[in-house]
């Protein structure tokens, strides 16, 4: 069903006593097929430059939820869902189009997309189950059967489940006085390790390449995109899919997207795939070290101060974000043994002169000092700040 949002500018609140106050805002009204209408508010605020505008009420996703069930690690439901808006922002740009979560996939339709195809007795059973209920059996699985040749353990690691998840997201634009969909980005969620239990019941596991990764994730959404141009609303729009290698269950700092193509406005033929060069890193850790010296070693001196400052010391740790192999973000957890306020307020401004002593202007930095009581500062330090900024939490 295609959807049409009529725009009108308001410098006054305009809602009755029973809707909620979001302040100064553009007041929309949406128009569908049926001639129905919904009011929503765009906010005349953005709290960052890296955020898009959301409509409001928010609009719960089609298949909201199901990220969780999906996914590894908290770490992961996270970036998968945040850095899918980070690729989003090098096709939409957030000065020009609005945030909603995906309408358009449901739960039921992407989770038989994840599904397993079927073969044998098992897709006999389904066409017959299906025939009994009047309806013929179409099987949309798109990670590989089981084949049935040799033990499970075989089987699995010849047809791991490569896509573990899928996630819509919606970007509105406006035009003259009206707001529509402007383009849709779509994140796969790509399995680097596939596990699964031995018939004796004890859990197994198959690691799989970045190699692999790329190419079943490019056929993958070869089939994706075919059949979302078959989905209402969606026949013409732009889109983008990005590719996403989750982490394993055990690890520390989540995945990262891989590789994004754009399919043009009204056709089927993925555009060329470009590489996306991202990664996450934790300090103190081997592989940072091993990767990434200079910057190990600077957060090493930085986390020495801290332990020489400090008696009740517990530990410094850091996750890095690094873009096109440059450190772009790192946020730094020091849980410490507190004993009054004015020991936090030393503290933190101790480690706030570590901060601007140690880490370049370009880079983003936050600082969380935890105690057994809860958050007790934060310190955010932005590129080309002259002085971070400093809250301690009373």
């Amino acid at each position: 069903m295609k959807k049409k949002l009529v725009m009108v500018l308001t410098g006054l609140l305009f809602l009755t006593a029973c809707a909620p106050n979001f302040g100064e805002q553009e007041e929309i009204v949406q128009e569908t097929e049926d001639e129905s209408t919904e009011t929503a508010i765009i906010p005349k605020y953005n709290i960052s430059d890296s955020y898009y505008k959301m409509i409001l009420p928010f609009k719960q996703g089609e298949a909201r939820g199901l990220v969780s069930e999906q996914l590894n690690t908290r770490l992961d439901i996270d970036e998968f869902e945040t850095g899918l808006m980070r690729v989003a922002q090098e096709t939409f740009s957030t000065d020009k189009y609005l945030y909603q979560e995906g309408q358009y996939l449901t739960s039921d339709v992407i989770t038989s997309w994840l599904k397993r195809k079927l073969t044998g007795d098992a897709l006999k059973q389904a066409q017959a189950e299906a025939k009994e209920d009047g309806d013929k059996f179409v099987d949309l699985g798109l990670n590989p059967a089981l084949t049935g040749e040799g033990g499970l353990e075989q089987q699995n690691a010849a047809n791991p489940i490569y896509l573990a998840h899928m996630l819509e997201h919606n970007y509105l634009i406006r035009e003259g006085d009206t707001v529509e969909l402007g383009g849709v980005v779509i994140g796969l969620a790509m399995n680097s390790v596939h596990y699964f239990n031995q018939e004796e019941g004890y859990a197994r596991e198959h690691n799989i390449s970045r190699s692999e990764i790329l190419s079943k994730g490019k056929e993958i959404a070869q089939e994706i995109i075919t059949r979302v141009r078959n989905t209402s609303g969606l026949e013409n729009v732009p889109i983008v899919i990005a590719l996403y290698e989750q982490e394993k269950k055990s690890s520390i700092v989540p995945g990262n997207f891989i590789a994004k193509t754009t399919v043009k406005q009204g056709t089927n033929n993925l555009g060329k795939w470009e590489d996306i060069n991202e990664d996450y890193y934790f300090f103190p850790s081997p592989e940072a070290t091993e990767d990434y010296r200079d910057d190990a070693q600077m957060f090493n001196r930085f986390k020495q101060d801290i332990e020489e400052f400090f008696p009740n010391y517990t530990g410094v740790i850091g996750k890095a974000f690094y873009r096109n192999e440059e450190l772009n973000y790192l946020d730094i957890e020091i849980p410490m043994q507190f004993y009054g306020k004015a020991e936090v307020v030393a503290f933190t401004q101790f480690v706030t002169g570590k901060i601007m002593e140690y880490f370049p202007d370009y880079m983003n930095v936050e600082v969380n000092i935890m105690s057994t009581s809860g958050q007790e500062a934060l310190i955010l330090k932005e590129p080309n700040q002259e002085e971070p900024t400093v809250h301690i939490y009373k």
